[in-house]
């Protein structure tokens, strides 16, 4: 049976691809958002709004039976008070609506960055959480809402993601597109060797789909499990994308702390987030949504890398007039890095 669904940033990068998927399986979609919906703007209802808006986020929980919650200010954001006011008191504004609303489920997105840099991997839903920068820490608070909203009766499941990628995902993934479709080095910290995870964006949809499907409050880890070392995934794409461009290592001392000082001072699109966990290693255990929600994820690293990459060139000629996207749906300047680019 056919249900409505309530998206909240239903009109972001992820969204998107979340609302084909909900689409898809014939449920009704509504989107709430700051930006109206693009290509799927036909087939959803439109409530415009702002997540710190109580009364906004009520409308737009009023007769909905599901709502996954994925308005987040993300760390190329940079702006302490926003990764409070809307990525905490945003759930608790979503997480009060959905209780008064009698809504059956709610699908919360939270985010890996809880664990900060972990001290064993892989890192599994019982890892103790120690977020090392602010939208980190406000994640966690976050989280920590749909608990006590969970005890309270609510049915709230989090989903973490690792880091999101798929076509059309930007944001600071397009600094490392434009670099390699140069044909100019990238780069990685020491010899590259930590583990890192992607997860691609239908691959979440369909774990957060089957979670709103799943009775009882729960969290899973979600990320590919075809992955290896930051090193293997920037030579996929390299060797994929054949413009001469080859995988380069920094010191990696030395290169945070210029990815720091750059950032900082807003010569280049760094956060926190960036300096801190680029070169440290993170990765999900992912059988707890395995085997509860039987989910399995369909794309590897080196399948989501690429492409992204091959949207992006068919893009990119569009990207630069692109308005009131999110930061995950635009390219960012590449600032003073431009200089990595003319290196032999």
């Amino acid at each position: 049976m056919a249900e409505d669904v309530c998206i909240t940033g239903g009109s972001g990068y992820f969204g998107t691809e979340l609302t084909a998927a909900v689409l898809a399986r014939g449920d009704r979609v509504r989107i709430f958002d700051l930006n109206p919906p693009g290509e799927h703007a036909a087939d959803v209802e439109f409530v415009a709004g702002d997540v710190r808006d109580r009364e906004a986020v009520e409308r737009a929980c009023d007769g909905v039976d599901v709502v996954l919650h994925n308005v987040a200010q993300v760390p190329l954001a940079r702006d302490r008070h926003l990764f409070w006011s809307v990525n905490m008191l945003g759930t608790a504004h979503v997480l009060l609506a959905a209780r008064a609303a009698g809504v059956r489920k709610v699908v919360h997105t939270s985010s890996s960055a809880i664990f900060g840099i972990p001290a064993h991997n892989p890192v599994t839903e019982t890892t103790l959480a120690h977020p090392i920068e602010a939208y980190g820490r406000a994640k966690l608070q976050a989280e920590q809402l749909c608990h006590d909203a969970a005890s309270d009766g609510l049915d709230v499941s989090i989903i973490r993601p690792r880091t999101i990628l798929g076509h059309g995902r930007l944001g600071i993934m397009a600094i490392l597109f434009e670099f390699v479709a140069a044909g100019a080095p990238v780069y990685v910290l020491g010899r590259g060797d930590n583990r890192y995870q992607f997860v691609h964006a239908a691959d979440l949809a369909d774990a957060c789909l089957r979670a709103a499907d799943h009775p009882g409050a729960s969290v899973y880890n979600i990320g590919a499990t075809e992955f290896g070392t930051m090193r293997d995934t920037l030579e996929a794409l390299v060797h994929h994308a054949a413009t001469g461009s080859r995988v380069r290592s920094l010191p990696k001392a030395p290169a945070r702390a210029g990815m720091e000082l750059l950032g900082r001072t807003r010569l280049a699109p760094f956060a926190p987030y960036h300096w801190l966990l680029y070169g440290e290693s993170l990765w999900f255990d992912t059988s707890k949504a395995q085997t509860e929600l039987g989910w399995q994820p369909k794309h590897s690293n080196a399948a989501m890398v690429t492409e992204s990459y091959e949207w992006f060139l068919a893009h990119r000629d569009d990207l630069a007039a692109a308005k009131g996207q999110s930061h995950h749906q635009s390219p960012v300047k590449v600032g003073a890095l431009s200089v990595l680019k003319r290196l032999p």
